[in-house]
């Protein structure tokens, strides 16, 4: 009964913000975390980050700290995901995912959005 929908994707330029939101209905506390990935075109799923309701943790793949952070808003149902300073290899579908735990194991994740594009244009 999980849903995710991604929202906020569209055309940037090199080195500027967006940020991209993960609205989640249902049951979203029957999960424990939403992660966030992305993959661009030709390449693997890559995970980016992933947030802990019951602890209020964030956690981040080690080459995505310091540009990309993950928020929450609980009254909204929504997961964000902010990212600055954007680079060209930064252009890919961008995906939200209901899991029980923290993973950077896309298939340890149960619910899965639509994907919203982002792209980077120099």
């Amino acid at each position: 009964q999980v849903q995710l929908v991604e929202s906020g994707g569209g055309l940037v330029q090199v080195g500027d913000s967006l940020k991209l939101s993960c609205a989640v209905s249902g049951h979203p506390f029957d999960t424990d975390t939403v992660g966030w990935f992305r993959q661009a075109s030709g390449k693997e799923l890559e995970f980016i980050g992933a947030s802990s309701w019951r602890e209020g943790t964030s956690y981040y793949a080690n080459s995505r700290k310091g540009r990309f952070t993950i928020s929450r808003d609980n009254a909204k149902n929504t997961v964000y995901l902010q990212m600055n300073s954007l680079k060209s290899e930064d252009a890919a579908v961008y995906y939200c995912a209901a899991g029980l735990v923290i993973t950077n194991i896309s298939r340890e994740y149960d619910y899965w959005g639509q994907g919203t594009q982002v792209t980077v244009s120099s």
